[in-house]
């Protein structure tokens, strides 16, 4: 006798209804669809978002009760340890870098000194394990934009020589500022940042081309953020243990405010705007600033920080080796300044508590479903708020072969204002992942609306990213897109949540749990990443990267894996 059979009668008997009870649970089957539920997402974010926690820091002092909470949550939800050894955890192996105040940077051109003051004119620092940073008088060269795309046939470097001297970056991409008409418009995107708006790219692709230093210059509309957040920022990075840090990162790195650029120009003779224009075509070739030179000179302080991943999985029932992947981010900002009302935690339940709820609730319902032919793995992240150092951490060292993995979904910041007509898409155009993400909003009656201000590089900035970079289709959730048409009050209403959220709580004590969150537009995306996972843990298919994409060279590379 089948379940069906036996739950289509089972209200004639208490018998039968706890044999079909008992068989549904054996076969991991659910006699309805399973659906989110929002009073799950509130309870779940309200635990993490609580003092208790203490603001879930990694290596803080919530670090331990954070990790111990969401293995019991992987538990109940029937999922299998997928950490190191057989266990529930991958080790993060973090440093932790701070730049001693006193900082002394100076500029040489035009046969004159000027010293920048770290934090003003100028914020520097290193992601290198090593005591001080002594650079004397080091030659400057200009990049532009210091892309190099070979799909976009565009090449800013024309095999300049960086060793021993210091990169002067442009911001964003050579077509965010292209005006109509010019032949770079469009190749980038537009508008949109492309992963060569990233400042992490610039300073990668300088130490790859073995430039000592590398100063981007800071404009706040390519930038996405103002000067103040650089500033922000500037005494204390982190980044994971490398095997050979001084290949992977350039001895000096930072920023450059764009007052002291432009002076800095024009005092070895050319003209910054001008050179901005060129930039922006094909032809363009590095500049050597002539006669100008950086020298600087900084203590470092670094110190071992380790942190982990908690990582679970239901392994599949045909193909274990395949794998479908779902990520969130456990860290915030721990303990800080107190705010206005004196609290001092920064609580994280938006930025991202609420995105573990959402993949806990997931991970529940793929327990009460049959059991699909591909593993499904849930990865909770630490240190995203450091530089997505978890998932770099991960990427850098998979436990499951990333050319297996069909997709990563991630969830980073849910709306909490209500149902919507839509779901905000971060990233358009990168992969087949936001046709499923439509065909999904479609059974809800919604449609997909694509990220309000793509100049902000969004896509760029979540765990995702750690893995699209490596080729894994991604698809990201994340609320800040805006553009949100919620059911009361329109997109007036949706605009209205991400700028109060953005400038109110973001990042601060009062990102806590509220009693007044109406979750169930937040069920309704997490319902979608739900659907769209089911769909391909249950199918042979392969995702792929769409043309134009910088990233699908990368996973074209790995074909043969898949086949």
């Amino acid at each position: 006798m089948t379940f069906w059979r036996v739950s289509r009668h089972a209200s004639r008997s208490p018998l039968l209804a706890a044999l079909a009870l008992l068989l549904g649970a054996r076969e991991g089957r659910a006699e309805e669809p399973v659906t989110i539920d929002p009073a799950r997402l509130s309870e779940i974010t309200k635990t993490l978002a609580s003092d208790e926690f203490a603001g879930r820091a990694p290596g803080g002092p919530g670090e331990a009760r954070t990790v111990e909470y969401l293995i019991r949550q992987f538990k109940e939800a029937g999922l299998e340890p997928a950490g190191e050894k057989g266990g529930w955890t991958q080790k993060v192996p973090l440093v932790r870098f701070q730049v001693r105040e006193d900082a002394t940077v100076n500029l040489f051109a035009g046969g004159e000194a000027t010293p920048l003051r770290q934090g003003q004119e100028v914020v520097v620092n290193t992601l290198r394990p090593v005591s001080r940073v002594k650079i004397d008088k080091a030659p400057l060269v200009f990049v532009g934009y210091g892309v190099s795309a070979p799909e976009r046939r565009w090449d800013d470097f024309k095999g300049v020589d960086l060793r021993g001297k210091i990169a002067v970056f442009l911001i964003n991409d050579p077509d965010f500022e292209a005006r109509e008409g010019e032949p770079v418009s469009g190749k980038f995107g537009g508008r949109a940042a492309t992963y060569y708006a990233r400042w992490t790219y610039k300073y990668e692709e300088a130490a790859r081309r073995g430039a000592l230093g590398a100063l981007i210059i800071h404009e706040t509309p390519g930038a996405g953020y103002g000067w103040s957040t650089v500033q922000a920022g500037h005494g204390e990075t982190y980044d994971i243990v490398r095997a050979q840090p001084a290949r992977e990162k350039v001895l000096m790195q930072g920023w450059l405010h764009r007052d002291a650029a432009t002076a800095l120009f024009t005092r070895a003779g050319l003209d910054l705007e001008q050179l901005e224009n060129e930039a922006r075509t094909a032809d363009f070739k590095p500049i050597p600033l002539a006669g100008a030179h950086l020298s600087c000179d900084y203590r470092v302080t670094h110190a071992r920080a380790d942190s982990h991943n908690v990582l679970g999985k239901l392994p599949g029932k045909q193909r274990p080796r395949e794998a479908i992947m779902y990520g969130a981010h456990w860290d915030a900002y721990g303990i800080g300044p107190a705010d206005a009302s004196g609290d001092t935690v920064r609580h994280g339940a938006v930025d991202d508590a609420i995105g573990l709820a959402g993949m806990i609730e997931i991970a529940r319902a793929f327990q009460r479903e049959p059991r699909p032919a591909r593993t499904v793995l849930f990865a909770a992240w630490t240190a995203e708020e450091r530089g997505l150092l978890g998932s770099e951490y991960y990427a850098a060292h998979p436990l499951q072969p990333l050319a297996t993995l069909a997709a990563n979904l991630t969830m980073d910041v849910l709306q909490t204002a209500g149902p919507a007509r839509d779901v905000v898409l971060v990233g358009h155009g990168q992969n087949e992942l936001e046709d499923d993400l439509a065909r999904a909003a479609a059974k809800q009656g919604r449609t997909v609306t694509p990220d309000a201000k793509p100049e902000r590089g969004l896509f760029y900035r979540a765990d995702h990213f750690s893995l699209a970079r490596r080729g894994v289709p991604v698809l990201l959730l994340m609320g800040l897109g805006g553009g949100h048409d919620l059911v009361e009050g329109g997109r007036e209403a949706g605009d209205k949540w991400v700028a109060d959220y953005t400038a109110r709580c973001y990042h601060q004590p009062c990102d806590a749990w509220s009693a007044n969150w109406d979750l169930r537009g937040a069920a309704q995306d997490v319902q979608l990443l739900h659907d769209i996972g089911r769909e391909l843990a249950t199918s042979n298919r392969w995702p792929q990267w769409k043309p134009g994409s910088e990233f699908k060279s990368v996973r074209d590379r790995s074909a043969s894996a898949r086949r």
